[in-house]
Order: structure tokens, then sequence, then C-alpha cells
């Protein structure tokens, strides 16, 4: 029995009965206790989420922690496919794929997750034509409800393995992913300054011109930072940053002072303008080559919360505009930059990129400050546009809501009541966004 927290810790639940299984049998066990006790499980890995949609349900519910389920299991050199523990978490997955000369296509910013969190809570990086991480999953194994070890592909089981690519953790206890993976390759770089008007007006432009391009709005300033990557063999060679510009950018300036200028503008809130035209000033131009998944992600020490929709791309420039206009005339000071990222559309019954090119506004709050205020205010906007929010990330929205949105809705819920009717693995969260089981009602 223990207290288990998220990563953010605005999840909180005492009395938890945690089990570490280290192999599928064992999660099968696990699952067969749990049905015979009329109890819940939920599956966890590294807690990155905010919203519930990995919390445990109490004393009565059994977190299965995925972290002895890890490393690579079999790599096939001809396909490229690559499959690995559930609990692998995206950090070291990335290092055992470089050390066998293979990346994933792409990546999200954030490396702290584990393969199975990030493609069930629809985990994704930015890339006019590149998906999120569940569009690399080509197989899945899980243990469903029954008590059965289950693998899932395009061949076998397919309506299963189209709806657990982004399964919420809905349908079983992923314990093991196979991933289409390509050679290691690397990115050139070029981040910057930009105008906020110059980068609305471009976006269309920059979207569809690099491989990979996002953008940060520092609210209340006219200023934006962007980021242009473009996919390079290794035939080059790399350019990488030199070791001190490297600390002094990406660990001292986006990390320990801008933790400070968090703490300071939660104590002194009339600050914050000032403090983002500070801090879009001390990021300067770079340009830079290095592998992959060392451009993609980027360590982030200072814990926040945060919300993000996705919106059919082509409203993003009406959308930001009008995010931009709600927040400066809300009288709100927000010291974290509004993120915007860029995906192509997918078949994923519940990916947020599902049937439409999509655009993502993100934004963020200092960890235990109140998020509502300003993530309803952003919500209220992007609503309009068909906003489908990460399921990862704080939202409101309930089943009738949601099942307007996504088109295969209910194609998903179908699955999950054939292969959970009980509602084994379901929880507050899940019953609030896909509805209760058919046999709980």
């Amino acid at each position: 029995m223990a207290t288990w927290r998220n990563w953010a810790g605005n999840q909180t639940v005492d009395g938890v009965t945690i089990a570490h299984p280290e192999a599928p049998d064992h999660v099968a066990a696990i699952v067969d206790q749990a049905r015979a006790e009329g109890r819940r499980v939920k599956a966890i890995g590294s807690g990155h989420s905010f919203t519930g949609i990995g919390r445990p349900e109490g004393p009565q519910g059994i977190q299965v922690v995925l972290d002895r389920l890890t490393g690579i299991r079999s790599i096939d050199r001809d396909s490229g496919r690559v499959t690995v523990g559930a609990g692998t978490p995206l950090h070291r997955l990335n290092d055992l794929l470089a050390g066998a000369g293979l990346a994933l296509p792409n990546l999200g910013d954030i490396d702290a997750q584990t393969i199975a969190g990030a493609i069930s809570t629809g985990t994704h990086g930015t890339g006019a034509r590149f998906g999120g991480l569940a569009t690399e999953v080509t197989g899945l194994e899980l243990v469903t409800a029954d008590g059965t070890v289950t693998g899932c592909s395009a061949d076998h089981e397919p309506d299963l393995w189209a709806s657990a690519r982004v399964g919420l953790g809905a349908l079983g206890v992923v314990t093991a992913v196979t991933l289409q993976t390509v050679p290691l390759f690397g990115l050139r770089a070029e981040e910057g300054p930009m105008r906020l008007d110059e980068l609305l007006g471009r976006f269309e432009e920059l979207a569809s011109g690099y491989d990979h391009f996002e953008a940060y709005w520092f609210p209340h300033t006219g200023a934006a930072l962007t980021k242009r990557n473009t996919r390079l063999s290794l035939d080059g060679g790399l350019d990488r940053l030199p070791v001190w510009k490297e600390w002094f950018e990406d660990q001292f300036l986006s990390n320990t002072a801008f933790g400070w200028i968090i703490e300071a503008g939660k104590r002194r809130p009339d600050w914050i303008p000032a403090a983002n035209r500070l801090s879009s000033r001390a990021l300067g131009s770079r340009t830079f080559v290095d592998l992959s998944y060392k451009v993609f992600t980027s360590p982030r020490r200072v814990r926040f919360c945060e919300m993000e929709y996705a919106i059919p791309r082509e409203t993003a420039v009406t959308a930001v505009r009008n995010v931009v206009d709600a927040v400066e005339s809300s009288g709100m000071r927000i010291a974290f930059p509004v993120e915007l990222r860029v995906a192509a559309a997918d078949d994923i019954p519940l990916s947020t990129a599902s049937g439409r090119d999509s655009a993502y506004v993100a934004v963020h709050v200092p960890a235990g400050t109140d998020f509502r205020p300003y993530f309803d205010l952003v919500a209220g906007v992007l609503d309009p546009y068909g906003g489908r929010p990460h399921w990862g990330k704080l939202h409101d929205l309930g089943a009738e809501e949601l099942r307007e949105r996504y088109p295969r809705f209910d194609e998903f819920v179908a699955i999950r009541d054939r292969v959970d009717p009980g509602g084994l693995f379901t929880n507050q969260y899940l019953d609030r966004v896909l509805g209760r089981p058919r046999e709980e009602g």
C-alpha cells in the first residue's frame, strides 16, 4: 500500500495497492485475481499525464507499474520492426535504438514517458507529414479483461489493434509494443526568434516547408521562438553545439533561469510581462546538426500542468489570433509560452489527428497553481473549432461532447465494451470521457 502522485503532483491517491509484474503472465495473474475479487486494474508508466487517465481507484484498485517490462525484445533488420517492453522509457528506448543504428520517425519534446503510456494517451511530436507515436505502432501485446495475453496487428485482431494504438488504458494492459523504426538519422535544427505577426503570416509556408516545425509565443509580447528541423542522413556527419553552449541554453536558460522567472512570477504577477520580454530575447538564433532524438527532445525540469487542443490545421492562424486576443484582454498574467505544432492526419479512432491534418495549441501553468481560469479561457476559444483535447492533458469534456468531435468514437466504445464489458480497466476519468462500460450501465 502506498501513496501515488503523478509527475505534476495534481493527481494523488492514498492507499494504493501496487504490483510490479516481471512478465506478461504475471500481469495476467493480477488481472485474474482482480476480476475474481471485484477490483479494478490500472496500468501506469511514468505518471506524466496530467489527467486522471492512469489514476488508480484507491484501496479497491490495483496499480500495475510496468517498470520491469522494459528493453528490446527483438529486432527484425529486414523490416525495421522492433518489439520493446511496454514500460521502456522513451529516453532509454532512444538510446537502445541508436545503439542498433535505428530511430523512431518522430518524437515529442519530452522523453520521460514510457512507450505504452505515450501511445495510449496519443503523444505526438510535430511535422506536417508525420503522425504521432501511435502511427509507428505495427503490433501490440496486451492482457485483456479475461486474463488472456493477446497479440494484435493489422493482420491479426485488426479491429482491436486499430483502436488499441491510442487505447487510453481502456482495452487492457499493454505489455509489449512493436514499432516501425527507420535508420538512424540526423536533424538540422534552425532555431531563433520571430515576430508573432510574421510567424502567423508565414505559418503555412513554415509548417509545410520544414520536416518538423514548431513555435512558441511569449504572452504579453509580440515575440515568438521558432524551431525548424530538416531531416538528414548521417553521411555528412554531425555539427553539434559546443558543450558549454548546449548547457547554457538548454540547461541554464531554459530550465534554471526559467524556473527562477516562474517562481518570481508566482509571487509578483505584475513582473511577468517584463520577464517574458526578457525571456524572448535571451534565446538567440542557433543552427546545429545532431541525432534526431537529441533534437526532438528537450530537458524539462520546471514542473507544470498542461492543456492541449488539436484543431483542423487550416484553422490554426485564426484560432491562435483569437487565443492571443483572449489572453491579452483577460487581465491574466501568463508566464509560460504558448506552443504551436502540427501533425498529419491518421486513421486511429481516438487519435487527436484522426481523419484530419491537425494543429496543436498547448498552454501551461506552474505546477501547484490554479490552472482552471486560464485553461477554461483557452478551451472556450478552441471549442468552436472542434478542438480535441490531448487525453493525457487537462480538459473538462465528457463522452457526449467528445462523440461529436471524433467520427469513430462509437467504434472505439464498441471495442471497449467487447473486450472489457465489466469495466475492469476503467476509472473515473475513463467513465467521464467514454461513458460507463456496457455491463456497468
